[in-house]
Parts: structure tokens; sequence; C-alpha cells
């Protein structure tokens, strides 16, 4: 059988999908717009074109839908790849992007500019460089740690973690119970919901900028996973490799969270998906 071939049409069909998910997505909802609407409508920023279309249709499809489905499908994408990335660095199938504490960090970050009243900007700006300083956090600890350097990572990331998590559940105790305490916790959810064009600004070059060298490197990564011994045969520097594979990652995911909130499963569980499949 030609394997190759089979996992180009498989590719293939899943891209199908996601092109008739991300038409559906932004035509479906409360207010429903008709396809042909909806082709206008996106047609009309490239050519003029007379608008006999409800005002409504173009603020919905603009202001959004398509900024919550553009995220939606770059922050799953970011996730997944990070997760990837992580799974084969540290040799360890059940590792996710959260495991150096970026997403706590992240976390605690979003929650103490809830507390500090800033606005949803400042918010999001916030936890983009709360969940940067947990993992540098991490790996200025890792210098000190004598021994097995992926066996430091992990501990030390957990560590992190734990201190990220316990931050946020102090500000969450001190928060006011009215307004910032549900805030709070909506964000730690996870959500697209209140994503805006602001946000497809400020996370979408960032998120590019951690995914586009993972894939250039993949088959590096590939020869990580089996070892750092292996790899230097190879002439692949595991310690050099390593750091820009735990930089690029850690920019993706921090760039995620600090736009969505926390979704934990995306990044541990659509890497194996995507092996099976």
């Amino acid at each position: 059988m030609d394997y190759q071939k089979i996992n180009k049409q498989r590719i293939y069909i899943f891209a199908g999908l996601l092109v008739i998910c991300f038409i559906c997505s932004c035509m479906l909802g409360w207010y429903i717009i008709h396809p042909w609407t909806a082709f206008k409508v996106l047609l009309s920023k490239l050519i003029p074109i007379s608008p006999d279309w409800p005002t409504a249709a173009e603020t919905v499809l603009f202001e959004i839908r398509l900024p919550r489905v553009f995220m939606g499908c770059l922050i799953g994408a970011g996730l997944a790849c990070s997760g990837c990335a992580y799974q084969s660095t540290f040799q360890n199938p059940i590792v996710s992007p959260d495991i150096l504490g970026a997403s706590n960090g992240a976390g605690f970050g979003a929650a103490l500019g809830i507390y500090l009243g800033f606005g949803y900007q400042g918010i999001s700006i916030c936890a983009l460089f709360a969940g940067l300083a947990a993992v540098g956090l991490v790996c200025l600890i890792l210098l000190k740690f004598r021994g097995n350097r992926i066996l430091g990572l992990v501990l030390t990331g957990i560590m992190v973690g734990a201190i990220g998590a316990a931050g946020t559940a102090y500000i969450k105790l001190i928060a006011d119970t009215h307004d910032q305490l549900p805030a709070i916790t909506y964000w730690l959810m996870g959500s697209l919901a209140s994503i805006r064009k602001q946000d497809v600004l400020l996370a979408a070059p960032i998120i590019l900028a951690g995914m586009v060298p993972l894939v250039l490197l993949r088959w590096r990564i590939n020869v990580l996973t089996m070892g750092d011994d292996e790899a230097r045969s190879m002439g692949v520097n595991a310690k050099q490799l390593r750091g820009i594979v735990i930089l690029c990652a850690t920019l993706v995911t921090a760039a995620c969270v600090s736009v969505s909130g926390v979704i934990g499963w995306v990044g541990l569980v659509i890497p194996h998906i995507a092996r099976i499949l």
C-alpha cells in the first residue's frame, strides 16, 4: 500500500472539512446569514459592490464571527502544535503545553489585570507577559539544577505552575465578589466568545511566529524523540534545539491563553488523534 498517498488524501479530506466548518461557523448562529449574502459581503472588501444586504449582516460577520472562527482555528492549531513539540522534546506522551507553567502563569496575569481594573486589551497583555515570565522563571531555576535536564524542566515547570495557580487563587479570594470574581472565573474557564479583532492583531502574529519555526524544525524534533545521543550522532544539537522548541512553544501557548483563557485538553489530546489518523 502507498501510505504516503493515503496520508495525503487524509490531509486533503480534513483540510476540506476545516474549510466547510469555517464557512458554516461564519453563517450560523442566533443571527443566520444566507450563504450568498455572506459571499457578497466578503467579496465587497475586494471589489466595489453596491450593498443590498442588512447592515447587521456585515457587522456580525466582520466584528463577531470572523475573528472568533479564525482565532478558534489558530488557537487549536497552536496548542496542538505546541503539545506535539513538547511531547517530542520531553519524550513523554502525556505532556501538554502547560507543563512549564505558561497556562497557570497567564491565568495569574489575567486575574491580576482584572483585579487592577485594566481594560480588555490590558488584561490580554498581562496574561501574555505573565505566561512568558513563568517559563522564564523555570529556565532561570533550571540553570542551578544538577542532573537530568528534562526531569528538571518538568519538575520546575510543575512547581512554577503551582505558584501561578496559588497566586490566582489568592487574587480570587481578595477580589470583589460582584464584578471582579465572576470576570476572573469566566476568563479562567476558557472561551472564544469574547475574542475581538484587536485580539487577532495581538495574538495571531505571535502564534504564527512560534509555529513556523516548529514546522520548519519538525524532522529535527522527530530525531530528538530518540534521545540526545542519537540526535547528536545525526548532527543535531539537542540542547540548542530543545531551547528553541521551548521558546517557540511557550510563545504560542502564552499567546493562545492570553486571548482565549485556559483550554487544557487540546494540546494533550489532539497530537495523539493526529498520530492515530
